[in-house]
C-alpha cells in the first residue's frame, strides 16, 4: 500500500503491520507553525489509532523558542501543564524517504483544546465554505534563503557574515540552479516523495534565495503540504551542511521573504469554477469580487495572523515587492491582493501580504476566511490601484499595522475574528502575539548600540 492510499484507521493499521516497522512518527504544528512531534511505537500507535493519545498541553503554551507564556489562559503554571488529547490524522500517511521506511503522520489537537489548535481553525473555516456552497483550493509560493552554514556554525557566528549558497541578484538563473542540481533535484524529489509536489522552483533575486511553488489543492490539505515543506526543506538543507530560513527578512540589505497565497474556489455541486464569469469584466464573477472586498475590508484586522513575528514588520516597506496597504489590483504585483483573470482554472487570487514565517494554517485561515466573509456580506472592495501601489495614498481605514502589538490588538477588538475563528482562537494567538513582541522589546539591538552608546 502507498501511504497516500491510507484514508481511515483500517488502512494505516494494514500499511505499518505490511511495512513491519518497530515505530512510526507523528507530529503536529504548534502556534508559531513550528512542527512538534515524537517517534512512537507500533504497539502503542496502532493502540491509539482511533481514541487518540495525549501530549503535553505546553505545546500551546510556549513559544518557538519553548520560552512559556505569562499571558495565555489556556495553560500555564496555573493549570499544572496537564495533557491535551489530540487525534491521528490517518489519511496523512507519507513516506519519509531518508528514514528506511518510516512513516509520518500529522495530527491535531481535540477536545478542549481544538478551539486553539490552528489546524482546527483552518478545518473550520473550509466547513464554512462548504456550508456556503463552496469547495476552497489554494497553493502557497514560498521565498527563502539557503546557506552554506550549519547550527552550529550561525550561532558560533553570531548569526553574522553568513555565506548564502549563491552571491549577489541573480533571478531565475540557470546558471545558478545547474550548479546547485544536486540540491535543488534532491529538494524536488522530496516534494514529490512526501506529496507537497513543488510545481516550479528558481532562484529569487537576492545572494541564495530560491522560491518555490508547491502545487495547489484542497485548502486543508494545501496548509498541510506548505507546513510539510517549511519543516522538510530546513531538514534536508541541514542533512546536507546547509541551513535553510523563512525568517520574513534576514538581512536590511535584501528583499525580505514572502509566502504568497493563491486562492480559489469551486462550486460544490460540481458545476465549475465560482470565481469565472466571461460576461463580467476580468473575468470576475460577483463571488471573487466580493471575495476581494472582504478580504480588503478585514486585512488589517486579520494582519498578526499573516505578518505572526517582529521580524514580519521590516519586510512590510515599499519597494521591496511587499505591500504596506490593503490595496488591491488585476495582475498587479505591488497591491496586497493580486486579481488574477484568465481561463475558469486560472482565475483566483493571490494573496501577497502573507510572510514565509507565517504559520500556513493560520495565515491561509486569515485569507480564507476574509473573502468568504467579504461573499457573505456582499462586500464591495474599493480603490482599485493601476500603476504603482507604493504611489497611491489610500484612506487610513486600509492602513496596516506597523507593529506586531498594533496588530495583535487590532486582532483582539476585530468582530469579524470572532465570528470566523472563535473568541477563544482569537484570544490564545493575540496574546502570543502580543508575548513575542514584548520578549523583543527586552533586547537591545546593534542598531541602538551603534547609534547612542557613544554620541548620546
Amino acid at each position: 500500500m502507498e501511504p497516500r492510499a491510507v484514508k481511515n484507521a483500517q488502512d494505516a493499521r494494514a500499511i505499518v503491520e505490511e511495512r513491519n516497522l518497530k515505530d512510526v512518527k507523528i507530529g503536529l504544528f504548534d502556534v508559531d507553525g513550528v512542527m512538534r512531534g515524537k517517534y512512537m511505537s507500533r504497539e502503542k500507535f496502532l493502540s491509539m489509532l482511533e481514541g487518540g493519545f495525549s501530549l503535553c498541553d505546553v505545546i500551546l503554551g510556549w513559544d518557538s523558542y519553548d520560552q512559556l507564556y505569562d499571558n495565555v489562559r489556556y495553560t500555564g503554571w496555573h493549570t499544572g501543564y496537564p495533557d491535551a488529547p489530540v487525534r491521528i490524522l490517518p489519511d496523512t500517511c507519507r513516506n519519509i524517504p531518508f528514514e528506511d521506511g518510516m512513516l509520518l503522520f500529522l495530527c491535531e489537537f481535540a477536545d478542549k483544546a481544538e478551539p486553539i489548535c490552528p489546524r482546527a481553525a483552518l478545518r473550520r473555516v473550509t466547513g464554512k465554505a462548504k456550508s456556503m456552497g463552496f469547495e476552497p483550493f489554494a497553493g502557497f509560493e514560498y521565498e527563502f534563503f539557503v546557506f552554506n552554514e550549519t547550527p552550529d556554525s550561525v550561532r558560533r557566528k553570531h548569526f553574522r557574515d553568513l555565506e548564502p549558497i549563491t552571491p549577489e541578484y541573480f533571478g531565475y538563473s540557470v546558471l545558478r540552479s545547474s550548479v546547485n542540481a544536486e540540491f535543488f533535484r534532491q529538494l524536488l524529489d522530496m516534494s514529490e516523495a512526501m506529496d507537497f509536489p513543488i510545481e516550479s522552483l528558481h532562484t529569487e533575486t537576492g545572494p541564495g534565495v530560491l522560491e518555490a511553488a508547491i502545487a495547489v489543492d484542497g485548502a486543508q490539505a494545501a496548509a498541510d503540504k506548505a507546513a510539510l515543506f517549511k519543516t522538510f526543506s530546513k531538514v534536508l538543507a541541514q542533512r546536507n551542511g546547509k541551513m535553510v530560513t523563512f525568517m520574513a527578512k534576514w538581512s536590511p540589505k535584501w528583499p525580505g521573504q514572502s509566502g504568497h497565497i493563491h486562492m480559489s474556489l469551486k462550486r460544490a455541486d460540481g458545476s465549475g469554477s465560482a470565481f469565472h464569469d466571461p460576461k463580467r469584466p476580468h473575468n470576475m464573477s460577483k463571488a471573487q469580487w466580493h471575495f476581494i472586498g472582504g478580504q480588503q475590508k478585514l486585512m488589517p484586522e486579520l494582519t498578526a495572523m499573516v505578518a505572526p513575528t517582529v521580524n514580519s514588520y521590516t519586510r512590510l516597506i515599499p519597494g521591496f515587492w511587499a505591500p504596506t496597504e490593503a490595496s488591491w489590483g488585476v495582475d498587479n504585483r505591488t497591491c496586497a491582493l493580486r486579481a488574477i483573470a484568465g481561463s475558469p482554472k486560472a482565475q483566483r487570487v493571490e494573496h501577497r501580504l502573507a510572510a514565509a514565517d507565517a504559520n500556513p494554517y493560520i495565515a491561509l485561515a486569515a485569507a480564507l476566511g476574509s473573502g468568504l466573509w467579504g461573499i457573505e456580506n456582499e462586500v464591495e472592495p474599493e480603490h482599485e490601484v493601476t500603476g504603482n501601489a507604493y504611489d497611491k495614498h489610500l484612506p487610513s481605514r486600509l492602513q496596516l499595522p506597523r507593529t506586531l502589538m498594533e496588530a495583535a490588538g487590532r486582532l483582539r477588538k476585530s468582530k469579524a475574528a470572532r465570528e470566523l475563528f472563535g473568541d477563544e482562537f482569537v484570544e490564545h494567538f493575540a496574546a502570543t502575539r502580543e508575548w513575542e513582541e514584548r520578549q523583543f522589546r527586552k533586547h537591545i539591538t546593534d542598531w541602538e548600540l551603534e547609534r547612542y552608546f557613544e554620541i548620546i
